[in-house]
């Protein structure tokens, strides 16, 4: 017998990314997934995706969801992280049948357990695995890259505007919404994930390209001031965090060591 599954996972870049070995060991003989439109290149598993707008989720217990619900109703289990935190979302789904099962999105504070961990705990993973995300062949720039930029200004860096490297080919790396003579912009997120695959180190805060370039194998150097490492740093083997209370007190010497310590 086919067993239908759906995971629905909400969340900015970083949060999807560190999910990813729980939402893998959820895979069933159908697996599809919805999350936001951005994460959705990072869907590299399963065998359908939606984003969640399109998916016509956000209309469920508030206006005329009929095709939403018979969509639903196709699945054996629906495993999902929206609408956890909404107990009439809850209550909604319930009564409708729906089997849903709900899991928190966040890590509780002073858990001390990596947010990897939390979500593999969640779902009966083992623990200590890392998020992975398979780029294919690859073209090597050999370029250091650095993302100086993060949704909240007080995880910024404020030494990666203005850093520089002697002799070592350096990108900087921007967004959307960000701008920075000179920086890079990749529009999507896989083909940005093959852009950090192909270079020699990245350098980055807390954020969700810090993440990204981890889970491609690059080696990392991620900054990290008022959020706590112990459950947000990027993980894998080649992932060096620096850590100060105020990001100002990271020196621009310090990042350059921890290169260093990937032989640049």
């Amino acid at each position: 017998m086919v067993e239908r599954r759906l995971i629905i996972r909400p969340g900015a870049i970083g949060d999807f990314i560190v999910s990813l070995p729980a939402l893998q060991h959820l895979q069933a003989s159908y697996t599809e997934v919805w999350t936001s439109w951005a994460n959705l290149p990072l869907v590299r598993f399963g065998d359908g995706k939606r984003s969640i707008v399109s998916a016509g989720l956000d209309r469920l217990g508030i206006m005329a969801a009929e095709d939403v619900v018979a969509r639903l109703r196709t699945f054996d289990s629906i495993v999902s992280w929206y609408g956890a935190g909404r107990p009439e979302f809850r209550e909604w789904v319930a009564k409708a049948g729906l089997p849903f099962e709900f899991h928190p999105a966040l890590p509780p504070g002073g858990s001390g357990m990596h947010a990897v961990d939390y979500y593999c705990t969640q779902v009966g993973a083992g623990s200590g695995l890392i998020p992975r995300i398979d780029t294919g062949a690859i073209q090597e720039h050999g370029s250091v890259v650095i993302h100086p930029f993060a949704s909240n200004q007080q995880k910024r860096w404020p030494g990666g505007l203005d850093f520089a490297l002697n002799g070592v080919p350096l990108v900087k790396l921007r967004g959307p919404e960000e701008q920075l003579p000179g920086a890079v912009y990749i529009p999507g997120l896989y083909e940005l994930a093959r852009f950090l695959a192909g270079a020699r180190a990245y350098i980055g805060n807390d954020s969700g390209i810090s993440h990204l370039a981890a889970a491609v194998g690059t080696p990392t150097v991620a900054l990290f001031g008022p959020t706590d490492p112990v459950v947000w740093a990027p993980r894998g083997p080649k992932v060096r965090v620096l850590r100060a209370a105020r990001m100002s007190e990271i020196s621009r010497d310090a990042v350059i060591d921890a290169l260093h310590d990937f032989g640049i």
